[in-house]
């Protein structure tokens, strides 16, 4: 805008100075730059026309620490060469995808793609490719958009837990046991030769038209130790910053445990007290994964319900044979009442309790600031002591999780009362 201003200053004491004057020089001057200004309004006028463009996503959803990639094709179809172009996709990725400046020639075309590291959870927008030219004195600009804006979903990594098991619970009528059953279960583990009076519902059609002849599916017992998250999202209780900080640690734990457990075909539901208290009821399979890492995406440290109440209001919907984890960084003392008269209700219960001394001091040695005062860290350890001691009261499971460790080395199932500790 200041450069078109610019010359249409000087055009004006040109023309002023031409006819004020009379010198054939100043009307040359006049009539070329009226040729160069209309060269570069009819440049940048017709630089979009005959244009084909569009891009298009590899995955609209996708875990942290996975690549965003972006295909592009531009098409000039006319016979005037396109001598500057930049195509660019706004977006609100913590990592924006790249532009690219380029010029293409009569009936020419141009592929590219573009990748970005998804390097935090959320939910996020990709806007249309815009394009953009204009003439090389940059006095004109042609700009358009193409295609519709696109929502990614980055989920929280999933870390694989090895030595992870959820704890059996006992339930009348069925027990955790890979045995074949008479009955109908969603386990259908393998398939054997059609025998007299197997019921026609079980023939599988695909494997006998491939083995030519009859084949029925058999089924494991279903297994009963499904799982429910408390995940603790108070804000005066988290520590940290960034990725290592109590809030993506938990997340993560919850997000790992919760695909573990659905990979073994286990029913799960997730209570997360962020600025409302938000419940996921017990289910099973694909779309449920999609529900609650779509919710483990948006979550924040912005809860103001202390876990105790959600607690209270969250373990009346756990039945029996259920497993209850909480998932928390708090060393409030009451909350663990609650989880006492699970075991009397046939429910198993362990806790995922988040160092919150350690990862306050991993944040502030990483931004160069000096560690806490020798007392504030005794306080702060002989109330995480005194929380052990609360929980082993009730033979609770505790996995203590720091950072800089993988969960798959802190989740590490033991026996009832033990503590899991690896530091």
């Amino acid at each position: 805008m200041v450069r078109r201003l610019e010359v249409i200053g000087v055009g004006t004491f040109l023309l002023v100075a031409a006819f004020a004057t009379g010198v054939d020089f100043l009307f040359f001057l006049v009539y070329l730059s009226l040729l160069v200004v209309g060269g570069a309004y009819l440049l940048s006028r017709f630089g979009l026309s005959d244009l084909e463009a569009g891009y298009s996503l590899d995955r609209t959803h996708a875990h942290v620490g996975e690549q965003l990639r972006a295909t592009y094709t531009l098409r000039n179809t006319g016979r005037v060469p396109k001598l500057w172009l930049e195509a660019y996709t706004p977006s609100t990725l913590p990592v924006a995808l790249p532009g690219r400046a380029l010029s293409l020639g009569p009936r020419a075309e141009r592929s590219w793609a573009a990748r970005v590291p998804l390097v935090a959870r959320g939910h996020y927008r990709v806007d249309p490719l815009a394009i953009r030219t204009g003439d090389p004195l940059g006095l004109f600009e042609a700009s358009a958009t193409v295609g519709a804006a696109s929502a990614v979903t980055v989920y929280p990594r999933v870390e694989p837990l090895p030595r992870w098991r959820l704890p059996p619970s006992t339930l009348e009528g069925t027990r955790s046991s890979p045995e074949r059953t008479l009955q109908t279960t969603p386990l259908v583990t393998s398939i054997r030769p059609y025998l007299p009076g197997d019921a026609y519902n079980r023939i599988h059609w695909k494997s006998s038209a491939r083995q030519q002849e009859l084949q029925v599916k058999e089924f494991d017992l279903e297994q009963t130790a499904d799982l429910w998250l408390f995940l603790d999202l108070e804000r005066r209780v988290q520590a940290g910053s960034g990725d290592e900080s109590t809030l993506e640690a938990g997340v993560r734990a919850a997000a790992s445990l919760a695909a573990r457990a659905l990979v073994e075909n286990r029913a799960v539901g997730l209570t997360a007290s962020g600025h409302r208290l938000t419940v996921i009821p017990a289910d099973r399979g694909a779309r449920q994964q999609q529900k609650i890492m779509g919710l483990l995406a948006a979550v924040g440290a912005d809860g103001t319900t202390p876990l105790v109440e959600a607690l209270v209001q969250g373990l009346p919907r756990l039945r029996r044979g259920m497993t209850a984890v909480v998932v928390t960084p708090s060393l409030e003392r009451s909350w663990v009442r609650p989880l006492a008269a699970l075991r009397g209700r046939g429910i198993r219960c362990s806790v995922c309790l988040l160092d919150r001394a350690a990862y306050d001091a991993h944040s502030l040695a990483a931004s160069g600031q000096p560690p806490r005062a020798p007392e504030v860290l005794e306080d702060q350890r002989r109330a995480e002591r005194a929380m052990l001691h609360a929980l082993a009261e009730y033979d609770i499971v505790v996995h203590h999780v720091v950072p800089g460790r993988a969960l798959g080395e802190l989740l590490v199932t033991t026996t009832p009362g033990g503590l899991a500790v690896v530091r």
